[in-house]
């Protein structure tokens, strides 16, 4: 069967400009700007698109928007309903709201209650069901049916897809210049109306996509692999976590992208937390995966003009201090240590005396008295410390060990 939108509509670069006429009104016109820094880090000139500074840190709102506005009068009266996780959700249901539109979002059942509670504050009706997107697209069609509303897609309609494509000429009036562009890669709505964006101004772009190791749907699909229905793996780029990409998505990558490029789980995590302390910039895991493909694929980028999409800005808090203590311990500024003490007064103080003279920070300290393998007046002290890098840490632990207390 074909799909109607592929028979019905060829997205071009005219698409897209009446997309950016007709929202920029009601949206931010975010910044590219060059980073220095990140450059001389990752070996090629580095633009960022400043997508997380939109008005519901996302993308998203550019495609919801432009499809919003193309609904005819009984169609905004009727309403619209929409599937999604977070990002589409709020896009849609802020413009909805704001342009009197009912707005139904159906969202998984696990969903994280603060994206529930941001997309109910912004007017839609939330619907939880199902474990997963799968069942809450599902149930979201068969609502839209039901009570006659348009169902609005989070990437596999033309409309949407000119929408998220708009970025990209606003990236190429700010910087002509750029040779490549990175960006993230879920089930396909931003890079293909990127793509086709960016294609149409300058014919000689090349565009690439970013996408985590643990869901690599989009670089199995433009290969001719299956794409694997496997069960839902945890990743910090939950935006981009798709079991299976869209039809005309697809259909356009596989004519205008250059390579979908799959990084590893701990790269996002590492992008994420340079742009965080580099550019003072908080991006979700899904806006990290371009720069992290940068870093991954530095003889591809080597000396070129690439423009990063960082597409937002919407992480939980807990995760974003998890990702930093675990970032700090793998540049070796976080130690967590254990030392064989007597159990006896002025142990400890020895102990903490020897990291204070080497430098180090103790920001906890635990005893346990409970090993069996050691005598029953010693006992193992636990410790974290901050370091100023790994080479301090060295310094630490050599510290420790020269005053009789070698760390485990």
């Amino acid at each position: 069967m074909v799909h109607p939108m592929t028979a019905a509509h060829s997205l071009t670069l005219s698409d897209i400009r009446l997309a950016a006429a007709r929202i920029s009104s009601a949206l931010v016109r975010t910044p590219t700007r060059h980073s220095r820094t990140l450059s001389g880090i990752a070996g090629c000139e580095v633009w960022l698109k400043f997508e997380n500074r939109q008005f519901t840190a996302s993308f998203k709102e550019r495609g919801a928007l432009n499809k919003l506005l193309t609904l005819d009068d009984d169609e905004k009266r009727r309403g619209v309903a929409a599937m999604s996780a977070g990002n589409h959700a709020q896009g849609v249901a802020y413009h909805a709201g704001r342009l009197g539109i009912p707005a139904t979002i159906v969202m998984p059942e696990n969903t994280p209650f603060t994206k529930v509670k941001h997309t109910r504050d912004f007017g839609a009706r939330v619907i939880l069901h199902g474990a997963d997107l799968k069942q809450a697209t599902l149930a979201a069609r068969a609502l839209a049916e039901q009570e006659g509303l348009t169902f609005v897609h989070p990437y596999d309609d033309p409309l949407v897809i000119a929408g998220q494509g708009t970025l990209a000429l606003e990236m190429l009036e700010d910087v002509p210049q750029l040779d490549a562009l990175v960006v993230p890669v879920g089930g396909g709505g931003l890079i293909s109306g990127v793509a086709v964006a960016a294609k149409g101004v300058k014919p000689d772009i090349e565009i690439y996509g970013a996408q985590s190791e643990l869901y690599p749907a989009m670089a199995a699909a433009i290969e001719g692999r299956p794409v694997e229905e496997s069960p839902a793996a945890q990743t910090i780029a939950e935006g981009i976590a798709v079991k299976q990409p869209g039809v005309l998505t697809t259909s356009i990558v596989k004519k205008l992208v250059r390579d979908i490029l799959v990084v590893r789980e701990a790269g996002i995590e590492h992008a994420l937390a340079m742009i965080l302390e580099i550019e003072k910039t908080l991006v979700e895991g899904a806006a990290a995966a371009g720069f992290a493909a940068v870093l991954e694929n530095r003889d591809l980028f080597a000396g070129r003009r690439v423009g990063i999409v960082m597409s937002g800005g919407n992480i939980d808090m807990r995760l974003l201090s998890n990702l930093i203590l675990r970032e700090l311990s793998r540049e070796g500024r976080i130690l967590t240590l254990e030392v064989a003490i007597e159990d006896r007064p002025g142990a400890l103080a020895r102990v903490a005396s020897a990291v204070g003279e080497a430098g180090g920070n103790i920001l906890e300290v635990s005893h346990n008295r409970m090993m069996t393998g050691i005598s029953a007046k010693s006992a193992t002290l636990g410790m974290v410390i901050e370091a100023r890098d790994d080479a301090h840490g060295a310094d630490i632990r050599a510290a420790l060990q020269a005053a009789g207390f070698p760390p485990a």
